[in-house]
């Protein structure tokens, strides 16, 4: 079936849903095979929000999925051809998953999507494995069966590979790593970053109100609305094209706050794209002072470019480059943020495929990463200036060890941690830096460290 055709056909959100997930076993990404699926498809909102439950969902529970198939079959998952194991996903991800599908629904419309993709033959297969899964959950016995081993068991469970499992239970212990996992399996919140330059908190919220949408405070974070619900669109919402908000969630706005910008200063955001935390710099700093947006992709920071002009913000310069190669900026910055590329461990409810892309060898090459660009991003700072090295992935050897690391071979750094009264220090530890795990804070997983230059060091 061709993608050109769907505006022309009336396929249903399930078809669709399949069509994605498809397209994602292949390779693609999750959000991008989602992306173009809804572009071409002529769907009701509902049933927009339908198919993009089930993407995201199937492809969250993908291990769970494929071990009830397992236990439920006579054949395991990885014998079966792939495009019947994605349209068994489908039907006991809203069995499972989705209780105010009717059961019938599920296993009818599962069996008509065999049918419609060359498993006519099958159907009987398919209606029984999801006949035997009502039949136990009416019973109110669970057909997932678990190991006693705590790794696969939360594995299995929460749909997460091992390796993500053991790193939590090692700092964590088991009762926190399972309330991250359901965390982490949440359908994620939306929050907006009001632009103050441009409106205020109380006006963008009673404008939202005014649209029929509900908004929630942060108490120590005076710029955040997090919607509730649903929105659609988010460009539709009033206020994006006058540029009143960003969308970005409340842990990423306390980097910058974190970094404590101040008008007239230099600021070097040295991973800028897409660019949400250069602008609210420039919010913060009154728009005041030069801020250098650096980032090695053209591609990337072209979504800064459209903010910048979106939000009306005049002291933004962009510099293309990467980073560890960068000469030019050798002390010349009051401030230099470090939100280094990480495995985004802290975000996996937003990346719904990053849990099965992610490695420990990829880990292993993040933190060779991050240790050459905070060694070389050092360099942009004045003596007695600050670095904020942060990062939303919630492993030691991407945070912890890279400032340790850090630390060990410059003596002339050293960690400026939260004052008592601080907002932030609810999230410090004894350490100095900060870390914000979502079950606690909710809000993404986040690391942050801010360092102090002491010695001019040349």
């Amino acid at each position: 079936m061709q993608h050109q055709k769907f505006k022309n056909q009336n396929i249903s959100s399930r078809q669709l849903a399949f069509i994605a997930l498809r397209d994602i076993h292949k390779g693609a990404y999750a959000d991008v095979a989602l992306d173009r699926v809804l572009q071409k498809a002529n769907l009701s909102a509902l049933d927009r929000r339908l198919m993009t439950e089930l993407v995201y969902g199937c492809t969250r529970r993908q291990r769970t999925l494929d071990t009830l198939i397992d236990q439920l079959g006579k054949k395991k998952s990885h014998e079966q051809p792939k495009d019947l194991r994605t349209i068994l996903h489908l039907g006991l991800y809203q069995l499972r998953y989705q209780a105010r599908i009717p059961a019938s629904a599920a296993v009818n419309t599962t069996v008509q999507l065999a049918k419609e993709n060359a498993f006519a033959g099958l159907t009987g297969f398919v209606n029984g494995m999801l006949r035997h899964y009502i039949r136990s959950a009416e019973k109110s016995i669970d057909p997932l069966q678990l190991p006693e081993n705590p790794i696969a068991r939360l594995g299995i469970s929460h749909s997460f590979p091992d390796w993500i499992i053991q790193v939590w239970l090692d700092q964590f212990g088991v009762a926190e790593t399972e309330k991250l996992c359901i965390w982490m399996n949440q359908t994620p919140a939306i929050d907006l970053r009001v632009n103050p330059l441009r409106t205020s908190t109380p006006e963008v919220e009673a404008a939202l109100q005014a649209a029929g949408f509900s908004c929630q405070h942060f108490s120590h974070l005076p710029q955040a609305l997090r919607l509730l619900g649903n929105p659609g669109p988010i460009q539709n919402l009033p206020g994006f094209c006058e540029g009143w908000w960003s969308v970005q969630d409340s842990s990423a706005q306390l980097v910058s706050h974190f970094l404590d910008p101040q008008p007239g200063e230099v600021i070097i955001d040295a991973c800028a794209a897409p660019g949400g935390k250069t602008t609210h710099i420039a919010e913060l700093m009154q728009d005041r002072g030069t801020i250098w947006g650096c980032d090695r992709t053209p591609s990337r920071l072209r979504k800064l470019q459209e903010n910048i002009k979106r939000l009306n913000l005049q002291s933004i310069k962009i510099y293309i480059g990467d980073s560890r190669n960068s000469s030019q900026f050798h002390n010349c910055a009051d401030r230099v943020l470090l939100d280094a590329p990480c495995s985004g461990l802290g975000t996996l409810h937003r990346h719904a495929d990053a849990r099965w892309r992610q490695t420990p060898e990829t880990i292993q090459e993040l933190s060779i990463l991050q240790k050459n660009l905070i060694s070389h991003t050092s360099t942009f700072v004045k003596n007695g200036g600050v670095l904020v090295y942060a990062t939303c992935t919630l492993h030691p050897a991407e945070n912890e060890a890279v400032i340790e690391s850090f630390l060990a071979e410059n003596v002339d750094w050293k960690i400026d941690p939260p004052n008592l009264n601080s907002s932030f220090f609810e999230y410090s530890s004894p350490q100095g830096w900060l870390k914000i795990l979502p079950y606690q804070h909710g809000m993404d997983g986040f690391f942050m460290a801010r360092l102090r230059k002491t010695n001019h060091s040349g």
